[in-house]
């Protein structure tokens, strides 16, 4: 089955599967359960319609069956329902891809990465594909139970992952090639733990802060990234949270933080995106509509999602 990717003019379409994915258990505070719902409400589906693109909504998942004692003694909270979030949507994650979609999962907050990256890992495992993830976050989620202040499992997503320690039986079977810490791309930083910092820091991983956009611009940073996913035929997955934006633009996140992307850096980045046909699946997390102002923040992001799959004010030539 070929790989469904964002495509350029000239370049068939994909298949778009949107599914729903109501985990608020991995934050702090409840509230993300309803994004999917504020999402569709915003208008998602319709925009991409108008696109002239095919999608399915696939409705939202329900909270899987579980049975606690895996997480027993950890400092990760709700380990055991994330773990069940986890292997469900592994498993939709490969058999949308497998079925030659290209999976929308809706969050829900960020631990629900742990499933919808981890299964579509294993499908790139099994075609020999390449794997890069980019981060689009104000926080590097690299804590692990060991390192976690809070014991948030939404802030352990891509040290689980990279492979770090700290996880064992959160899945049935543990061994999977985890991703190479040089494949991710943690892209808008600027709230690290100080753990955290150190483990990012002897990873290698390629963290991209505020700073860094501040002093070189995104699309400098953006044609990096593309550049060196485009070298190697890679799929890339996008997994864009809420606090990516500047809290002034998207209020409705459970964990803002100030100095995040403007209005126009995060459209030019869905642009550069979409220009470069790598994106093969994407995840929208961390909506809280209960801290929102009137579906601001729903707006914005389903405003992005239209740029990342080509909406354009007029047409490059």
């Amino acid at each position: 089955m070929p790989m469904p990717h964002l495509a350029s003019q000239n370049a068939e379409k994909p298949r778009l599967a949107v599914l729903g994915a109501p985990v608020e258990v991995g934050a702090g505070r409840r509230g993300t359960l309803m994004g999917p719902a504020a999402l569709r409400t915003a208008g998602l589906v319709a925009g991409l319609k108008e696109l002239d693109l095919h999608i399915e909504d696939r409705g939202d998942l329900a909270v899987p069956v579980f049975s606690e004692g895996n997480g027993a003694g950890r400092n990760a909270r709700h380990f055991d329902e994330i773990s069940a979030w986890a292997r469900c949507l592994s498993d939709h994650s490969y058999d949308l891809l497998s079925g030659g979609y290209f999976p929308i999962f809706l969050g829900g907050d960020h631990s629900l990465s742990m499933g919808s990256v981890h299964g579509a890992m294993r499908h790139c495992a099994r075609h020999k594909r390449e794997f890069f993830v980019l981060w689009l976050d104000a926080h590097a989620d690299f804590n692990t139970p060991e390192t976690s202040p809070s014991g948030n499992m939404h802030g352990m997503s891509t040290a689980f992952l990279c492979g770090e320690d700290g996880f064992h039986g959160f899945f049935e079977h543990d061994s999977f090639e985890p991703l190479p810490p040089q494949n991710l791309y943690i892209f808008g930083l600027r709230s690290v733990d100080r753990d955290e910092r150190a483990l990012l820091r002897e990873r290698g991983v390629n963290v991209f802060d505020m700073r860094h956009l501040d002093e070189f611009g995104a699309s400098v940073l953006m044609r990096k990234i593309i550049e060196e996913v485009g070298a190697r035929d890679g799929h890339l997955h996008v997994s864009l949270d809420v606090d990516f934006l500047d809290p002034s633009i998207a209020p409705g996140a459970g964990t803002p933080v100030p100095g995040g992307a403007t209005y126009r850096e995060a459209h030019l980045i869905m642009e550069m995106l979409y220009d470069s046909g790598l994106v093969r699946s994407l995840d929208v997390v961390e909506l809280n509509p209960f801290l929102d102002e009137r579906g601001k923040s729903a707006c914005v992001l389903v405003d992005l999602i239209g740029s990342l799959f080509g909406r354009q004010i007029i047409e490059r030539i």
